[in-house]
């Protein structure tokens, strides 16, 4: 449930890192200096909008932003609290206009790119990671690794993983799935080629994930020859994610798995279903999500280790950790408050379905 661009880092990802960095330190100064969610997010928002309509004017940038700064740091808050979390931010939207401005900086696409993308402010990645809610550390100070059950009942579920945070391996969750039998590269391809309007449905409502491959849709990936399918000798290694919205499809796939049983009767899960699949390597890139709830994920076929890591606030009371996921098993992880990364091991094809739950 990526919702990072991933692949190896370029010039330009650094500097975005390193851009997301100086964002998260900002936000944390915020609210130390009592500044709330709603009012951060205010206040970024209009920032960021500034910055995208000085760039594309090719304005006095530095005059600009600081003008907006200024009118601003008037609002009813604290005049000191709001000029020290200016102070931060009037270089760090500066240096975002110079980074654009580099030599290298194709402008012309970058405003092209800006004009053509919905809701560029409200799901930038950036703005997301400083405004999202602030994670309770409590949840994994004491956790030095995931807990592994078995059998796990609903009450226990309820108690102990569904909304605290903690991520949990479920073993031998999968029994009776005919998903374990069925599901494969060439299953996912023929359902999909075979439906109407599922390919385009991906990529018009759903969400399609290349991580490091060169495919841009879901039609791309299903078109790769033969033996790069089944990762046959000198071909080139693959792996992919996507998210399915065609109810066609959707039925077809919950004739193979059923919910997890341990999540209880009145719970609802999410409509939406999250495949993915590919060979061994890197999978996922560290990374966070922004989705509505926590999910779950079973191990269809192959082994996928995952790397969590807690988010910056609590990465002085808390412990990263690694989580192996056999066939057969479910992890449950609320993917808002752990950054992870996943790697698949070597051997058999890795398949994962999963979803949220409420």
């Amino acid at each position: 449930m990526s919702k990072v661009r991933s692949g190896t880092p370029s010039e330009k990802d650094k500097q975005r890192d390193e851009l997301t960095k100086k964002f998260i330190k900002l936000r944390k100064d915020a609210e130390n200096q009592g500044l709330d969610e709603l009012k951060v997010k205010e206040i970024l928002s209009s920032g960021i909008k500034q910055v995208l309509e000085t760039v594309e004017s090719k304005s006095d940038h530095t005059t600009s932003v600081y003008g907006w700064c200024r009118q601003h740091g008037k609002k009813p808050l604290r005049l000191f609290t709001s000029f020290y979390f200016i102070s931060f931010l009037i270089p760090v939207l500066v240096g975002v206009v110079m980074m654009l401005y580099r030599a290298d900086f194709q402008l012309d696409l970058l405003t092209e790119d800006i004009k053509a993308t919905p809701c560029l402010v409200d799901t930038n990645f950036v703005l997301m990671e400083m405004t999202r809610p602030l994670v309770k550390c409590e949840m994994c100070k004491n956790l030095d690794s995931a807990p592994v059950v078995e059998n796990l009942t609903g009450e226990e579920f309820i108690e102990k993983y569904a909304y605290s945070g903690v991520p949990v391996l479920v073993t031998g969750a999968t029994v009776n799935w005919t998903a374990m039998d069925t599901f494969s590269f060439e299953f996912f391809k023929d359902l999909y080629t075979g439906t109407d309007g599922a390919l385009q449905n991906v990529e018009d409502e759903c969400q399609f994930f290349p991580y490091n491959t060169e495919f841009s849709t879901l039609a791309e990936a299903f078109n790769m020859s033969e033996d790069r399918a089944r990762f046959k000798e000198n071909e080139k290694t693959w792996y992919i994610g996507w998210s399915n919205c065609h109810p066609k499809v959707s039925t077809v796939l919950r004739e193979h798995y059923q919910r997890p049983y341990f999540l209880p009767e009145d719970s609802e899960s999410s409509s939406l279903d999250w495949i993915f699949m590919g060979g061994s390597g890197q999978g996922a890139n560290m990374h966070l999500d922004f989705v509505q709830r926590p999910s779950w994920q079973a191990q269809i076929s192959g082994k996928k280790t995952w790397k969590l890591i807690p988010s910056p606030e609590c990465e002085d009371s808390c412990k990263s950790m690694e989580i192996t996921v056999n066939k057969g098993d479910i992890i449950i992880i609320d993917t808002n408050i752990w950054y992870h990364s996943t790697f698949i091991s070597p051997g058999e094809i890795s398949i994962t379905i999963g979803s949220e739950y409420d």
